[in-house]
């Protein structure tokens, strides 16, 4: 076993868009897993957009990793020593050790994979993406049969699993996403009833276009883009209608192209709308009977997903850049070490 480990450390803050001067590989020693603890080995990184607030000292909901720290972030790992009874060596677990290729953490902040899953879906439709999906569009949107919801980033981590949650409950389900390959998976493979390419328009034919695939208007909206999706989308909505705030990657790195706030505030009057931000860590209470739903779709080939993967650690920070713009296709994940013999 080796002696040492690799991590990606925050250089410097950004900002707008990450590069690679904002990220730094260091080498350091194996640290020792202390009492109640366990050491792993990263077998696949997962990439968010959240990380991207993350960078940024500005007040969130979380704290910001400080300049010189370990880059945050869940990880499918290999245990390879254990102070706890918890786990024994050979496990496989999903835990917070970030953009590393090692880590240790409290035995009771890691938890055991879904056997018969892939490993990276524990990190997408079964991990933090899908718990993020399965509470925004139930608990915080509301979806019920007949009405008809719109998703963006359609074929996302988050998306992916929203719009395939929505099309079981008997919603007519619209995308939007960026891209035409993107688009024609929606519809193929997951089952959206249009999708909607916003790379290919501005925000008023894209609001022409939703017109056309919601004829009877659009019942929720369920957010991870902001921009001009979310400009098209507002005039669309129906009265008493529902927004789940789930993200906005489109202004993660700077506000260009933010719909003027008149437009904004005007339809939430009007419409008597009603806009819910949610971040999936409040509703941890929530993980049972989402798995409990969404496990059986997955393990029958019921629920479709797509991986991005980006080979060796050193790639993260190229990867994480491609995340925010948008050209990853489904879960971006880094593969850091061998899966498991």
């Amino acid at each position: 076993m080796t002696d040492t480990m690799r991590r990606f450390v925050l250089a410097a803050r950004p900002e707008g868009e990450p590069g690679p001067e904002h990220f730094r590989l260091e080498t350091a020693p194996l640290p020792d897993p202390g009492e109640g603890q366990i050491l792993a080995r990263t077998i696949l990184l997962s990439l968010d957009p959240y990380m991207r607030g993350r960078m940024s000292a500005a007040r969130s909901y979380a704290k910001p990793v400080e300049v010189g720290a370990l880059m945050e972030g869940q990880v499918v790992a290999e245990v390879i020593a254990s102070r706890s009874p918890r786990w024994k060596t050979g496990d496989v677990v999903v835990a917070p050790l970030g953009w590393a290729t090692h880590g240790v953490c409290d035995a009771e902040a890691a938890f055991r994979t879904v056997p018969g899953v892939p490993l990276g879906a524990a990190l997408g439709v079964m991990g933090m993406p899908g718990l993020t999906a399965w509470v925004g569009l139930n608990d915080i949107a509301g979806g019920k049969a007949g009405e008809t919801i719109v998703v963006s980033a359609a074929t996302g981590a988050v998306g992916g699993v929203v719009g395939q949650l929505a099309r079981a409950k008997g919603m007519r389900v619209i995308g939007v996403a960026g891209g035409a390959e993107k688009c024609a998976y929606a519809v193929a493979e997951l089952g959206y009833h249009a999708c909607l390419d916003h790379k290919a328009m501005d925000a008023r034919t894209l609001s022409r276009a939703i017109s056309e695939a919601a004829p009877d208007g659009v019942d929720a909206y369920f957010e991870n883009v902001g921009g001009t999706v979310l400009e098209a989308v507002l005039p669309r909505m129906n009265t008493f209608g529902r927004i789940a705030l789930c993200g906005m990657i489109a202004w993660y790195s700077g506000f260009e192209g933010a719909p003027p706030a008149p437009l904004v505030w005007g339809a939430i009057l009007r419409q008597r709308l009603r806009v819910q931000g949610f971040i999936v860590t409040d509703h941890q209470n929530r993980t049972g009977a989402f798995a409990a739903e969404v496990a059986p779709m997955i393990l029958s080939g019921a629920l479709k997903w797509r991986e991005t993967v980006a080979e060796g650690l050193e790639a993260a920070p190229a990867a994480f850049a491609s995340l925010l713009r948008g050209d990853n296709f489904g879960k971006q994940l880094v593969r850091v070490g061998a899966d498991p013999v």
